[in-house]
């Protein structure tokens, strides 16, 4: 969202030296990748502190850096600054007023595995009706969230976020920021277990995303997972359940899988069935898929048109993808696996 300086140090509580008029076209925090116009948060990481790339930052064309006012004094006078206590605080201060501002429905996706998954399938339905905005790459964490936040524009009819995490607390951080009205929980997996001690610690970790809905905010669950089937308990907004029990409210019933693909019925709680084909491959898939369709349901799209745009839906790069190589199937899904996604691939 373009904002003016002005505005942006309102919004974070800046000080420092700007032309208060002069506009902000994005947000960034790699100065290697940085667009002119941009604003350059120098933010630090595990391993390098931005602060130490704002020249650089500025010498591609970045308008202004926002920097900590304990390093102010390291930059000449001349530099557009904005000074600030914390620069990830103020990173997610500024994420969460745009969001704020936008005020439409947003979509948050957590779970172990199939999340980005979903999250490209939920986008891929929902794009026959909206203009939707959605998490790109693995700007998921408290770094990528604000940032994917900052691009949202009035023309955006909705939004799609992921929300990845490795400790406890860190999907109800990021549910702050996004404030989310829809709430979709994938499934919960022995992942990160270097943080947990147990499976129902990771579980706790991902119902705080459902913690963090409104009280008229949609839950939308895996019933096929033990963990996330009773994530529904106690909460007081609507519930969708999704999978292959009679109970759910969008199931699927007479799975055929093949090696490209698969074809089942698609059966929701009013009666409606329809035949869906889906080219990702494994029963796993078809859980993303049911999953995306509950959203694209909750958010007034037909049936009969979401079922067929199913059928386009590809997978991410380098997440379950299957490349034949003569008489071999490759699959490549080696961008962030784990054991249970990998073993319901093969």
């Amino acid at each position: 969202m373009k904002l003016p300086l002005g505005k942006i140090a309102e919004l974070i509580s800046a000080s420092g030296r700007f032309e208060s008029s002069r506009v902000a076209s994005g947000f960034s925090i790699d100065s290697r990748t940085v667009q002119p116009q941009e604003v350059f948060f120098a933010v630090r990481g595990e391993r390098l502190d931005g602060h130490e790339y704002v020249w650089s930052a500025l010498e591609r064309g970045a308008l202004a850096a926002v920097v900590r006012k304990d390093q102010l004094a390291r930059y000449s006078g001349s530099v557009p600054l904005l000074a600030v206590d914390d620069t990830l605080e103020a990173l997610q201060t500024l994420a969460r007023a745009v969001r704020r501002k936008w005020g439409k429905t947003l979509i948050a996706i957590t779970g172990s595995v199939g999340k980005t998954t979903t999250k490209e399938a939920i986008a891929h339905l929902l794009a026959i009706k909206y203009r939707v905005l959605k998490s790109e790459g693995n700007f998921n964490n408290h770094f990528g969230l604000p940032l994917m936040l900052l691009k949202l524009e009035p023309e955006h009819d909705l939004a799609v976020v992921e929300m990845g995490m490795s400790h406890a607390g860190e999907i109800r951080a990021l549910a702050r920021i996004a404030q989310p009205e829809i709430g979709v929980v994938t499934s919960v997996a022995p992942v990160h277990l270097e943080f947990f001690d147990s499976l129902a610690g990771i579980a706790r970790a991902k119902y705080e995303l459902i913690e963090a809905l409104p009280a008229g905010g949609t839950a939308i669950l895996n019933g096929d997972d033990d963990f996330v089937a009773k994530f529904g308990r106690g909460f007081h907004g609507k519930v969708v359940v999704f999978g292959t029990a009679l109970s759910a409210d969008v199931r699927a019933e007479k799975v055929q899988l093949a090696g490209g693909g698969s074809q089942f019925d698609i059966v929701l709680a009013d009666g409606r069935r329809q035949t869906a084909r889906l080219s990702l491959v494994g029963r796993h898939n078809i859980s993303n898929a049911l999953a995306a369709l509950a959203v694209a349901i909750q958010c007034s799209l037909e049936l009969s048109a979401a079922v067929s745009a199913l059928s386009s839906l590809q997978p991410p790069e380098q997440r379950g993808r299957v490349i034949q190589v003569g008489d071999t199937a490759v699959i490549n899904d080696c961008y962030n696996s784990n054991p249970k996604a990998l073993d319901a691939m093969v």
